[in-house]
């Protein structure tokens, strides 16, 4: 799996944001482009903002009991799978503000570094290892880019 903390993975991902535009087309799934990227920016606002709730107790238990490894394990997700609520976009989105959103997400997780993940507790699974956040993040990121055909 490639790495959101290491450079040239960096990069890449980068490149594929660009390969984006307003009129991309999704190969499955009901979302525009723009709202991928809107889709995508929030798990980067579960990191980095103060904007969503902690799951509570019973949440948290079912969501690691049952979801966890699916999304911070290596195999990838399968297509139509199911999101959490906060993550369904039914409203237009900007794409420019949102693929510009999603840019600076990615730097700034590059730039913060392993350090800053080592042990840092998600709103929804509690404490990740720091392969286990590069799991997350990339492996969404690279299935939604798949979707469109980046």
């Amino acid at each position: 799996m490639k790495n959101v903390f290491n450079q040239a993975d960096v990069a890449e991902t980068i490149a594929r944001l660009q390969q984006l535009t307003p009129t991309s087309q999704p190969l499955w799934g009901k979302m525009t482009v723009g709202q991928m990227l809107a889709h995508c920016n929030v798990t980067y606002e579960m990191i980095f903002e103060n904007i969503h709730p902690k799951a509570n107790f019973l949440m948290r238990f079912i969501l690691t009991t049952f979801v966890k490894n699916i999304v911070v394990g290596e195999k990838p997700f399968k297509k139509n799978s199911q999101t959490a609520p906060e993550f369904i976009m039914k409203e237009s989105k900007d794409f420019e503000k949102e693929k510009a959103r999603l840019l600076a997400y990615i730097k700034k997780t590059e730039q913060v570094g392993t350090a800053f993940f080592e042990g840092k507790e998600s709103l929804s699974f509690g404490v990740l290892t720091v392969q286990e956040w590069n799991n997350l993040m990339y492996k969404h990121l690279d299935h939604h880019f798949q979707q469109f055909g980046v």
